[in-house]
């Protein structure tokens, strides 16, 4: 039977979609710039998302650098949908042909990633949220893409982004300074960087 009340979700094709238990279903989706702008507009404009680098722009720059990067074979970006609503954007890279390359030895099979949730209203105050869509980030980073190894850069000041790291599991590595990067698309300031690795044995033990 189909739903009668559809998301405006439901259309689009999930590149990785995983059932957790008491918690609800995840679906990834690949972002769509033009439709979701006005969503992560509303995201990034929060102080909260300060760390995130997107603070002060305007719907239409937001849509601009992800229209940006729907052209690149190398990054790549999904909204993350729960049971039908918004819950977090990711995005995955290839280390090789991003800025962190400069700063760490690339392996074969690395691939990196950034999560952004969505504003707190959103998800509720059930404990366990950010637990759960984490692991679904993982499931799809290293199995999903068959990858070895993840790799995080958040910001060092960003105390609570690196502590739930390392409570999942990632290995901390050196702080690097990410340096800028400016194209007519996208700006990236410097940025003081806290590394950290996750390897698929270590996410997948026996």
């Amino acid at each position: 039977m189909s739903d009668p009340n559809p998301t405006p979700y439901a259309a689009r094709a999930a590149v990785h979609e995983q059932v957790l238990d008491g918690f609800g279903t995840v679906r990834v989706l690949p972002l769509d710039a033009a439709a979701d702008a006005a969503l992560l507009h509303s995201w990034v404009s929060e102080e909260r998302a300060a760390f995130w680098g997107m603070n002060g722009l305007t719907r239409d720059q937001v849509e601009d650098v992800y229209a940006h990067m729907a052209t690149l074979d190398t990054h790549h970006a999904f909204l993350m949908v729960k049971d039908g609503e918004p819950v977090a954007l990711l995005q995955t890279y290839e280390p090789e042909a991003d800025r962190v390359s400069e700063c760490y030895d690339v392996e074969p099979g690395d691939i990196g990633v950034h999560l952004l949730l969505a504003p707190a209203g959103t998800r509720g105050a059930r404990p366990g949220w950010t637990a759960a869509l984490s692991r679904v980030v993982v499931e799809y980073a290293l199995a999903g893409l068959g990858r070895t190894r993840i790799v995080v850069d958040p910001d060092v000041r960003n105390d609570k982004a690196i502590a739930r790291f390392v409570k999942q599991g990632f290995t901390a590595g050196p702080a690097v300074v990410l340096p800028e990067v400016d194209l007519p698309e996208v700006y990236l300031p410097q940025k003081r960087a806290q590394l950290a690795f996750l390897r698929r044995e270590t996410a997948f033990p026996g």
